[in-house]
């Protein structure tokens, strides 16, 4: 594959990515108590630094910008060097298709549907004054499949590599665990920001990844060890259908981004019956109407 075509299958991933995603869910750091609260950059094209980008020996025609510290890259500049994708305005948003990549999203979402995935990025895309979306390079990588550095020192993005489509959810998620992962999320936090739900899907893969607890997602749910571990396997309703923003949440958290790598337990204070969890263990931040410890 030549350079130029190896560009071309670069630019229409970023591309897609640049289309969907907004603010977005940084992870917790140790002992932090609440989310951090999204910043919106200045939208000055002045106000971010410019960088290079360069793919091989080759200088590209478009213009990056550092923004908050990571390397971000702009949407229609990279849409004028293809001719094998196709972007759409849609009246949910955005779409993008290029051979082996689907892409589709909306201005100010915090996630993109790729192939039938869900991709989070804790770095929210920037619309700046010269109405273009930027966008970070790590949703770009995962994207492309290629390569890219930022040098700090010189201001330049360098792509290497060859493009290579994520491959499908079909081919990613293990069918079982994302049927039981998106229900127990819905049946325990239906209704909360997709923050708390991703929060509720990462209990339940830490506990799986414990060994205190099943080392199966349908086993953690079950667990009677200690009792019934979950109100939804005790009242049922863990077997009703997801809601949408469930299983949006549990192919996030699948693909594995965690708000939380260490929290094993929440509950909801309004609906307790039982204060166990907030006598007997460490507590880590709380989320909508959820508290969560380790």
């Amino acid at each position: 594959m030549t350079p130029r075509s190896h560009v071309t299958r670069v630019f229409a991933l970023l591309l897609s990515l640049f289309c969907l995603a907004l603010p977005a869910l940084p992870a917790l750091a140790a002992g932090e108590k609440t989310l951090p609260a999204y910043a919106v950059p200045d939208r000055s094209l002045s106000a971010h630094k410019s960088l290079t980008v360069r793919y091989g020996r080759m200088r590209l025609a478009l213009t990056g910008r550092l923004i908050g510290g990571t390397a971000y890259l702009p949407v229609s500049e990279l849409c004028d060097l293809f001719s094998d994708c196709a972007v759409k305005n849609t009246a949910d948003g955005w779409t993008l298709d290029a051979p082996g990549l689907s892409v589709s999203g909306w201005n100010g979402a915090t996630y993109l549907t790729v192939n039938g995935r869900v991709f989070y990025d804790p770095h929210p895309v920037a619309i700046l004054s010269d109405g273009d979306l930027y966008v970070p390079l790590e949703t770009a990588k995962r994207l492309t499949g290629l390569q890219m550095t930022l040098s700090p020192a010189t201001a330049t993005v360098a792509l290497s590599g060859s493009f290579t489509p994520p491959r499908s959810g079909d081919a990613v998620y293990d069918p079982d665990a994302l049927y039981w992962l998106s229900r127990i999320i819905s049946a325990e936090s239906r209704g909360e920001p997709l923050a708390g739900q991703i929060a509720v899907g990462n209990v339940i893969l830490n506990r799986v990844r414990s060994t205190a607890f099943p080392n199966t997602i349908w086993g953690v749910i079950f667990d009677r060890k200690d009792g019934v571990q979950f109100t939804p396997v005790a009242n049922g309703t863990v077997y009703a259908a997801p809601y949408w923003i469930s299983t949006v949440a549990a192919k996030i958290c699948l693909e594995g981004f965690s708000v939380s790598t260490s929290a094993l337990f929440f509950y909801e204070p309004s609906k307790a019956t039982s204060y166990w969890i907030e006598n007997n263990r460490p507590y880590l931040f709380t989320v909508g109407r959820h508290r969560f410890f380790s």
